[in-house]
């Protein structure tokens, strides 16, 4: 079995890690774009075309399903992906957990890059899954550039920023970009102090696209199986290693950790 994931950057690493977590026999494949990156400033015609060739590259090696995990990519670019690579290689979209956020029926914050942040698709989510919840938006200005190039002094002070937008009463927190899992301890403790130590739920989506990658390509979740699968990189197309920043997430050194031995080794 061969997935592979795409995003700009290094935030497809919460995905990857979810989908080794639950198959340790799959193949991945990680194709990200760092001679254009990133993606968020870029008009939806730009993007999907950087999209669009990050995609081809990981298709060339003939994975059984694509995962987007990139929410910006899946709100510009998700239809020209499928429209080229479905039925072949089912494509698989990143959503802001919003939907199960609000289904808990208390106060939801949503963080998300100021480009998602009161955009039309978010508003749509917002107005679709979660009428009449109190939600507030929460710009994170600089937060995933922080993350991406593993600036922890960054990420303190855009999570900082950003949790004194956060009501202190929120109950339930939707990490709306992908790179914010890889940074969801700080999150934690900054949203800690906000709320007085509340018990808060938080919401990432990669466990979510990596279970329903499966489920499209009729396979299930393994999490017991031998850890065998290989890991193959692409940056824009040629083959590479996984950033140095990318070692620096628990995520990262998961999938570079030594496969298991074979049985009888």
């Amino acid at each position: 079995m061969k997935i592979a994931l795409m995003d700009s950057g290094i935030g497809l690493l919460a995905a990857a890690a979810a989908m080794r977590r639950l198959r340790p026999d799959a193949d991945l494949v990680i194709s990200s774009d760092p001679d254009g990156m990133p993606w968020g400033p870029r008009t939806p015609e730009d993007l999907t075309g950087r999209a669009l060739e990050v995609a081809r590259a990981a298709a060339g090696l003939r994975p059984q399903a694509l995962i987007v995990a990139c929410n910006t990519a899946s709100v510009h670019s998700l239809p020209t992906l499928r429209a080229e690579l479905e039925p072949g290689i089912p494509v698989v979209g990143t959503v802001p957990a919003i939907k199960p956020a609000a289904a808990r029926g208390g106060r939801v914050a949503i963080w998300a890059t100021p480009a998602t942040t009161g955009s039309p698709y978010q508003r749509g989510l917002i107005r679709d899954f979660a009428a009449g919840v109190p939600v507030t938006e929460v710009p994170c200005p600089g937060l995933a550039d922080a993350v991406e190039y593993g600036n922890a002094e960054a990420v303190v002070r855009a999570v900082a920023a950003a949790a004194a937008l956060t009501p202190p009463d929120v109950t339930d927190v939707v990490l709306g970009c992908t790179h914010y899992e890889l940074v969801e301890a700080p999150i934690r403790a900054a949203l800690a102090e906000r709320t007085g130590g509340a018990a808060l739920v938080y919401h990432g989506s990669a466990e979510a696209v990596a279970t329903q990658a499966l489920r499209r390509i009729g396979a299930r979740p393994e999490p017991d199986l031998p850890r065998t699968g290989t890991l193959t990189v692409l940056h824009s197309g040629r083959p590479g290693e996984l950033p140095a920043a990318a070692l620096g997430y628990a995520e990262g050194r998961l999938l570079t950790a030594a496969q298991d031995a074979p049985a009888g080794a």
